[in-house]
């Protein structure tokens, strides 16, 4: 068969396309991706139900004819001999995969890396020596009221009763220990 032309493979037959595949123009095969690779990713798609891996087989699907497109006796049954072959493709890839296992959001959180990068830490370390400093440049009550709240975890009720003041008066001291605490570590990172 002789070469066809890029005009002439836009407009050549299915079985004049693998013709010409099968003695050698790459471009004839192209052609015959274009026509058919939407009808290969529905078929994947349909059977294996994700995006991602339908375009794998997909791919997988095309190499594979690029490569057996000589055992194709009959030119004109393209279509047919690639549709099973996606199929076939899908199917394995389905029974292939691997079942989904749901995992509790704690064994997520500890198979995490911890990605900070060694500035972050610097910074970080840098925030928490600030914040150490304000702390300490503060009053005893504000102080206390402070680490009640934020670093012991108490709630305003629990609060309350540990200092044996009313819960209004929590609320307030926490506003203002939070102002001056505040002010002190804007005084130190200014310095």
């Amino acid at each position: 068969m002789t070469k066809l032309s890029v005009a002439e493979l836009r407009i050549a037959t299915v079985a004049q396309l693998v013709q010409a595949s099968q003695s050698g123009q790459r471009e004839a095969f192209g052609e015959l991706f274009e026509r058919f690779e939407r009808q290969v990713f529905t078929i994947a798609l349909r059977r294996i139900g994700d995006y991602g891996e339908a375009q794998e087989v997909c791919q997988d699907v095309f190499v594979q004819a690029m490569q057996k497109i000589d055992q194709l006796r009959e030119p004109e049954r393209f279509g047919g001999w690639l549709r099973s072959i996606a199929s076939r493709m899908a199917i394995n890839r389905v029974v292939r995969r691997r079942p989904e296992v749901a995992a509790e959001p704690e064994t997520l959180a500890a198979a995490c890396i911890d990605d900070r990068t060694p500035l972050r830490v610097v910074l970080d370390n840098e925030s928490h020596s600030q914040l150490r400093a304000g702390l300490a440049r503060l009053r005893k009550l504000d102080r206390q009221t402070l680490v009640a709240f934020y670093v012991q975890g108490q709630s305003l009720l629990e609060m309350s009763d540990a200092f044996d003041a009313p819960l209004g008066t929590i609320k307030r001291r926490l506003h203002v220990a939070r102002k001056r605490l505040a002010k002190s570590v804007e005084t130190l990172v200014a310095v």
